[in-house]
């Protein structure tokens, strides 16, 4: 028997029992007389000592051990003498009989602690060394009981999880897929599944009813701190509902977590929003609702007045910035930089702000008072407040006065980690149109049923651009966690969307004839979601970098670091897959 009891459990109670520990070594105090041993499991940090009545031979190992050395120790629990409040087991310490060095370790490359001396890539190269410090633990831990919770609830509502292959066809129509040579099929590939969309799909064919996944997913994509080219799935599927059903199926999902993770009871329906709304009031799909500055748009207002950036525009539009009239003019410029930035793109900002003085304006020799304050009033402006105003094409300004929002949210401490306001966004577009093609794609996948009452636009293939997809996103503090749709259960229909994607009728029989004839054989209308698992983690840990979340994550550029992978696999693997690799 290695140990008794881990290093996190011994409290005050257990005083007098002899116990054995097991982990490794944390730290190494030594006082001459006395020497201080900090033993570390995944449980917590037990104190051993090691005092003047001790055995020379074992005070002598005691200061012979190292960092990250993992030993086995046997003594008796006493009380401390100087408690550490801060620990659990912070009462009590072992005064050690037995010590055994389990195995040495080299000097860790950085400090095991919470707050460490290691940079990003270093702690990536020794991901298993970044795993043993306490606070990168507590993600796995948080993950863990997300994990069994949202089973729990899926199971309680008659779901069953089932698992849907990983080697499956290539349909690259989003994101690229990964693919994988075939030995036994040489010329030919499968792909890693980008979702199980699909194979969910036949499940409700196949009378399965509720389905749910806890799925890794496959995306080679560009990456962010909110993306992976492996990710994790809550993966869900329903039969015979309508949009409403699923709705309330996930948002009760959502409110279980937050109870049972977080402790926070939501009470009420979450907020549903259109689309369209959601991109005239926040310019974005996924509005962080924490705070406000609505937009508000004043073409009606400021166009026509010789002020050429507003006259030439297709859009003028802005936020009020409540209380910040008093901001310096180096401070304004600074928002003038951010918003100039390439990723942003806007040529700049006019700012309107209400002082003691009155109404003052960037473009004060274009407006009148009068017209500056038909602006205030539109805005809702009391003295104090600043007006940010942006111009340019529609799509574009929305856009660029979303990333200055969320910015100033910022700036101003208005997105509270642990404040959450989750809200729904629906009726999405069906389809968008390449400017340069005009090609049509989908905005969410090719299998999004169209709302009801514009099903027959699409049938025709008519008015493709007013036609709203029956879908819906779960938005919460300004990141999508998921989102489905009602999927198309009819053959024709499911025809009709193939041929408004530009595939000729051969193209959809070979990537998709297996669901067009499963179509045939009674389809029930279903419908479903698919949640980002490590997202809506990160988001619980009140973190923004999906990786703290993931055992071993890829780095910026799909690497692993500590694997080094991806790499070059030899002539021999290569032959037998009937592959040549051009340099």
């Amino acid at each position: 028997m290695y140990r008794t009891h881990t290093c996190g459990e011994l409290r005050l109670s257990d005083s007098g029992k002899t116990v054995t520990l097991a982990g490794w070594v944390q730290r190494t105090r030594d006082l001459g007389g006395m020497t201080f041993v900090d033993l570390r499991d995944r449980f917590g940090i037990t104190q051993l000592t090691f005092n003047a009545d001790s055995d020379a031979t074992l005070r002598e190992t005691a200061r012979s051990l190292g960092r990250e050395f993992v030993v086995q120790v046997t003594g008796k629990v006493v009380e401390r003498q100087s408690k550490n409040a801060n620990m659990p087991t912070g009462e009590v310490e072992i005064i050690a009989t037995e010590l055994k060095v389990l195995n040495s370790a080299k000097t860790p490359p950085f400090t095991i602690e919470e707050e460490t001396d290691g940079g990003e890539e270093l702690r990536a190269k020794y991901r298993y060394l970044d795993l043993r410090r306490a606070n990168v633990r507590r993600n796995f831990e948080l993950r863990h009981r997300m994990a069994i919770e949202a089973r729990n609830y899926l199971s309680a509502q008659h779901f069953l999880e089932v698992e849907t292959p990983v080697l499956i066809k290539s349909t690259p129509e989003g994101a690229r897929d990964f693919v994988v040579p075939s030995r036994m099929n040489q010329g030919e590939f499968y792909a890693l599944p980008q979702s199980p969309q699909t194979f969910k799909q036949l499940l409700m064919v196949a009378g399965f009813d509720r389905y749910f996944q806890l799925v890794k997913c496959f995306r080679d994509e560009d990456l962010r701190a909110d993306r992976q080219p492996e990710f994790t799935q809550i993966d869900c599927e329903m039969a015979f509902v309508e949009q409403d059903d699923i709705l309330n199926t996930f948002e009760g999902l959502a409110k279980h977590l937050f109870k049972a993770i977080l402790g926070l009871e939501f009470n009420e329906p979450f907020l549903r929003m259109p689309f369209d709304e959601a991109m005239k009031s926040y310019g974005c799909d996924k509005p962080d609702l924490r705070f406000g500055m609505q937009f508000h748009e004043l073409n009606d207002l400021a166009q026509g007045r010789g002020f050429k950036v507003f006259d030439d525009a297709d859009l003028v539009v802005g936020i009020n910035a409540e209380g910040c009239a008093n901001w310096s003019r180096k401070q304004t410029d600074a928002l003038i930089d951010f918003v100039k930035r390439p990723q942003i793109g806007a040529t700049g900002i006019v700012f309107v702000k209400w002082t003691e003085e009155g109404l003052k304006s960037t473009v004060d020799k274009f407006y009148s008072p009068e017209q500056l304050a038909s602006w205030a009033a539109r805005f809702n402006m009391k003295q104090g407040d600043l007006i940010c105003i942006m111009a340019g094409k529609a799509d574009k300004a929305r856009k660029q006065l979303n990333e200055l929002r969320l910015h100033l949210g910022d700036l101003l401490g208005l997105r509270d980690a642990k404040v959450f306001k989750p809200l729904w966004v629906l009726d999405f577009p069906l389809l968008e149109q390449d400017e340069e093609t005009g090609r049509w794609h989908a905005m969410h996948h090719p299998f999004t049923a169209p709302k009801p009452e514009d099903a027959q636009k699409l049938m025709r293939g008519e008015d493709l651009g007013s036609v709203r997809a029956n879908a819906y996103d779960l938005v919460i503090n300004g990141t999508e966690i998921g989102g489905g749709s009602i999927r198309i259960h009819d053959r024709a229909m499911q025809e009709a969307m193939f041929r408004v994607l530009g595939f000729t009728d051969e193209e959809a029989r070979y990537k998709f004839g297996f669901l067009l004839d499963a179509f045939e054989f009674g389809a029930p209308p279903h419908g479903g979601a698919a949640f980002g698992f490590d997202r809506w983690v990160a988001l619980f840990g009140h973190r923004t970098d999906i990786r703290e979340f993931i055992a071993f994550p890829k780095n910026n550029a799909g690497r692993d670091v500590m694997i080094d992978a991806p790499s070059r696999i030899d002539g021999i693997q290569l032959k037998e897959l009937g592959i040549a690799v051009k340099s």
